[in-house]
This record gives C-alpha cells, structure tokens and sequence, in this order.
C-alpha cells in the first residue's frame, strides 16, 4: 500500500508540474524587496499609465529613457500578467495592468535612481500577499 500511495503522489506531482510548465509569467525575480528584470535591473511603473487600460502613454523619448519590460511574440497573459500592444507594435508585460520599465540611468542591478522621478515614476515593491486555496494534495 505504501508503494501505491508513493506512485500515486509522484504522479500527481508530475502532472502538476507538466501543468505549470505553460502558465504565463512575466520574466521577473524580486531581489532585495524590489521587482527586477531577470538582469537585475530595478522595474518601474509610471503614474500617467491608466490601471488596467492596455496602454503606455510612455512612447518616443519617453520610451528611451524608460525601455519598456518587452514581451515576446508568444508570451501570454495570465493571472496578475498582462501583454499590452505599445503604439510602436511592440509589446510590453504589466503587472497588475500597470506597464513596466527600466530607467536608462540605472546603471548596474540594485540601482534606484528613477524611483519618484518627477514624482511620476515608481520602483516596483511587491507587497506579499496571503496564499489562496487549498494548497494540499
């Protein structure tokens, strides 16, 4: 029975690997309290971005001096991640329906320098949030 009950766990485990395997993500980590790009570039949000609107209003210089958190082709929404179409054709994942964005001026990871860049602009800090659901198996 034990052995069964081994077989049947490792299974369902398996599965609910294969499973995650295609759920959405934007390509992220949090290092030290701050949401970054997997280079380790600090992200921002931009306060004239309207929640959950689809759009960037940060287009042209703006867009230099703040690179869009580009997304690829194939990426998908899913959960608290968006892809939106940036007027330019491109596209860009939001967090909670806000774009993101590097600060050009950020020069190696762990930099901050656009955090409240007139008073518009801000470092991302994930708050954590309670787990949901049955957890157990």
């Amino acid at each position: 029975m034990p052995r069964l009950m081994a077989t049947i766990t490792g299974f369902i485990l398996v599965c609910a690997l294969a499973a995650c395997a295609d759920l959405p993500f934007g390509p992220v980590k949090y290092t030290n309290g701050l949401l970054t790009g997997t280079n380790g570039m600090t992200l921002y949000t931009f306060d004239k971005d309207v929640e959950g609107s689809g759009k960037s209003v940060c287009n042209g210089t703006c867009a230099t001096n703040w690179p869009p958190l580009a997304a690829s082709a194939d990426s998908k929404s899913g959960g608290d991640w968006t892809v939106i179409n940036r007027d330019d054709g491109s596209r860009q994942w939001a967090l909670n329906g806000k774009p993101l964005y590097f600060w050009s001026k950020d020069q190696k990871p762990g930099d901050v320098t656009g955090d409240g860049f007139n008073k518009a602009w801000r470092a991302v800090r994930p708050e954590p949030r309670p787990l949901t659901g049955n957890m157990s198996l």
